[in-house]
């Protein structure tokens, strides 16, 4: 097969993988290198639904030695099973590279024979465009789980950011979907890479010619809607990891219903995608806000209310926390209002030591005012327009969102199409792979995901 060919199908095949951010890395040129992974990261652009696609985003082989039951690559899937070798990536990744394509490679696989085999074809992979290529641009790397940890931490020499996708946020459902693979063979990886983060930092300090082990950190990927575990236990499994393993972030992927007619499988015709935008912003919360994951769902069995963002939720559960002066207010109190983000918290409490701030100052803020104007006073004086109840602001906040809703088309934006769900843009395989006919990326700037500023 040509490498085109190859191409096509394994850059299809890794598009489910949403946890490619690039951000974090300070790998720099030399003289006789190419490609450069700043602080900042690589530019970035984004399909319809805000994943990820700048860059080169392949699958080293989809030849998969596993039968997960939600996964495309299974063992027992019908479709033409491609592997590269390691001289074709570094060939397609220096050629993109070049013509401008793309700033990195993002680089996953399919267990193919073992783990540590696959390990080390990857490591061959990277090793071949750092040291042979020169190539010094972003590179982000699965480390596979189950694979010695001398490997892992051979690959962490040469990659920019690593991950090990959880995938099922349960042991149980790991079980039920996934048997081949366990809770301990995921987060072994995890451990090893955040102890050589640490050793390799410890050690640049006293010798500075100590080489980067993944300075762009580790992420992981967990799956929304495919087992019925609710957001409580999954927003309280993304915080123990951050926690335990110094993740730089958990990225949630909603269930695509790629396999048709299991039983084990939810038959759901869309993706949750508002389920989704709702964890990554309760996890935008916990990493930036100051929150906790159990302050923001108490229950075992919580989700979040669709109607509001977490934040709002918070507040309306919490409404004695309410009005709050934001002449007075400390910091971390501001951070809780809903519509006020970092950025504004931060103006705020700049200018307050000049002069009190009126409301006609906070709408030069940028603040939410639709959603904050319910929750704050500005010098005791309350803008809410509504009585300072639960129900009241509950009403109202809805009646902007539906107002919202009417303005555009209310439907969720597909994973593969611009357009609502249409069955005949999508073809079915004979194991009941549903695979789109085309996939449409367009490129799309994003702010903050709160929409808070």
């Amino acid at each position: 097969m040509d490498l085109m060919n190859k191409l096509k199908i394994l850059s299809n095949a890794a598009k489910y993988d949403v946890s490619c951010s690039s951000s974090g890395s300070k790998r720099k040129n030399t003289k006789v290198g190419i490609g450069d992974a700043s602080v900042s990261g690589i530019c970035h652009s984004y399909t319809p639904d805000g994943r990820c696609i700048s860059l080169l985003k392949i699958l080293f082989s989809n030849d998969c030695i596993f039968d997960c039951i939600y996964c495309i690559n299974g063992s027992s899937k019908d479709f033409e099973r491609v592997t590269f070798t390691p001289e074709e990536v570094c060939e397609l990744t220096i050629n993109f590279y070049k013509r401008n394509y793309i700033e990195g490679l993002f680089l996953s696989s399919a267990v193919v024979k073992n783990p540590d085999y696959t390990m080390e074809l990857l490591i061959k992979t990277v090793k071949k465009l750092r040291l042979e290529e020169h190539f010094n641009g972003y590179i982000h790397l699965k480390a596979i789980p189950g694979a010695n940890e001398k490997l892992i931490t051979e690959a962490g020499k040469y990659a920019d950011r690593m991950s090990v996708n959880i995938e099922l946020p349960s042991n149980e459902s790991l079980k039920l979907l996934a048997p081949q693979k366990s809770k301990d063979k995921i987060l072994k990886p995890m451990s090893t890479i955040k102890n050589n983060i640490i050793h390799y930092s410890d050690m640049k300090k006293t010798i500075k010619s100590t080489p980067l082990f993944v300075p762009g950190g580790q992420s992981t990927q967990l799956i929304v809607g495919a087992t019925p575990e609710s957001d409580f236990k999954i927003i309280n499994l993304s915080q123990n990891l951050y926690d335990k393993f110094n993740l730089k972030r958990v990225y949630y992927s909603a269930y695509v219903p790629v396999i048709q007619n299991n039983k084990f499988l939810p038959q759901i015709s869309h993706p949750p995608m508002i389920r989704e935008h709702r964890l990554y912003q309760a996890d935008w919360l916990i990493r930036f806000y100051g929150f906790k994951a159990d302050e923001l769902l108490k229950n075992n069995n919580d989700n979040f209310d669709l109607n509001y963002d977490p934040k709002t939720q918070w507040a309306l559960n919490n409404l004695n926390h309410f009005p709050i002066d934001v002449n007075k207010a400390s910091y971390e109190m501001l951070l809780r209002i809903p519509g006020v983000g970092v950025t504004s918290a931060k103006k705020i409490l700049k200018i307050r030591r000049v002069h009190k701030l009126t409301f006609d100052d906070l709408k030069k803020l940028r603040i939410v005012l639709k959603r904050s104007k319910y929750f704050i006073t500005c010098s005791g004086k309350y803008y809410g327009q509504v009585a300072f109840d639960d129900v009241s602001i509950r009403m109202k906040i809805i009646e902007g969102n539906l107002s919202k809703k009417n303005s555009i088309n209310p439907d969720q934006i597909s994973f593969f199409d611009s357009n609502s769900f249409d069955e005949s843009s999508y073809e079915t395989s004979k194991s009941g792979i549903i695979i789109p006919k085309n996939i449409l990326t367009l490129p799309e700037k994003l702010t903050s995901i709160n929409g808070e500023f």
